[in-house]
């Protein structure tokens, strides 16, 4: 569009510039670099994954946050009765099982008293189960899903990953924000619009759902070792699917569905049973 000032000369209006795909693909080249360049195995399955922090760095961020989890719930710890010894016992026996795997967690198990329906493992294999767990746990084969589960979160190295994946979303997001600054301003927070749902719906989301996956399976092996009944894994989760009411849709979700879950594990159960009745001689066979 053509103005004229009031000397009668002409000016154009000032639009924004587009987008500087050249600047995008040396952050994405960047991102990939940082990417190729810091991969490790996970145990258990293989996978490849971007890992950057050495494994007695995490293990010592674990032991902090776990001592301050206790200490803010020092009132609420439960240091002896039936669900103490369980906790014990199964944490003892699934630590044994993951001696393979084990990068040299200093573990340590503990029961919390709280509605809570829920436990968690931190790097180095600090361990705190939840009482509000227990009704739907049932059973000692169910508390070893859950453990089992966590356990696999921790031995997995997820905590580190996802700080790592954080690192690189940061990246390619200064790139996108770079690349769109000379664009005007509606323009830049259209292109920044795009780019957060495709990093949370398209990545974000879909990893930390392959993160609950692959720690449903590691869990799954580790109990099997320890000689737990592995076909207890798909029951609890039917229990937890009829507690947890409404849920939003597994795309927009951080964990898969219990419908889903229940589907893995009866994936996964004839390797499972193998293990078990290898593992297991004085147990009766599954």
């Amino acid at each position: 569009m053509v103005f004229r000032n009031q000397f009668g000369g002409r000016r154009t209006s000032r639009r924004g510039g587009g987008f500087r795909w050249q600047i995008m693909v040396l952050f994405a080249i960047g991102a990939g670099i940082y990417y190729f360049t810091n991969q490790e195995e996970v145990p258990f399955t293989g996978r490849q994954q971007l890992r950057t922090m050495e494994p007695e760095q995490e293990m010592q961020l674990g032991l902090q946050s776990y001592e301050q989890i206790l200490a803010d719930n020092r009132q609420n710890l439960v240091m002896s009765g039936e669900i103490y010894d369980a906790t014990q016992e199964i944490g003892r026996r699934i630590a044994e099982a993951a001696a393979n795997e084990d990068p040299g967690f200093d573990w340590a198990f503990n029961v919390i008293q709280s509605d809570q329906a829920n436990a968690f493992a931190l790097p180095g294999g600090y361990t705190a189960v939840y009482t509000g767990l227990i009704p739907i746990a049932e059973n000692e084969n169910g508390l070893a899903v859950v453990m089992g589960h966590e356990v696999g979160h921790a031995l997995a190295h997820h905590g580190a990953e996802r700080m790592a994946q954080q690192n690189m979303q940061r990246i390619v997001g200064s790139g996108v924000a770079v690349s769109a600054g000379g664009m005007d301003y509606q323009a830049q927070q259209a292109v920044m619009g795009v780019f957060g749902g495709i990093s949370q719906y398209g990545y974000a989301l879909p990893f930390s759902r392959k993160h609950e996956s692959e720690a449903d399976y590691i869990g799954l092996i580790l109990m099997s070792r320890a000689c737990y009944d592995p076909r207890e894994a798909p029951r609890l989760w039917e229990r937890m699917g009829a507690q947890s009411g409404a849920t939003p849709p597994e795309f927009q979700s951080t964990h898969p569905s219990p419908e889903t879950r229940v589907n893995d594990f009866e994936t996964w159960m004839p390797e499972a049973v193998d293990i078990y009745n290898q593992n297991c001689p004085n147990k009766i066979s599954l």
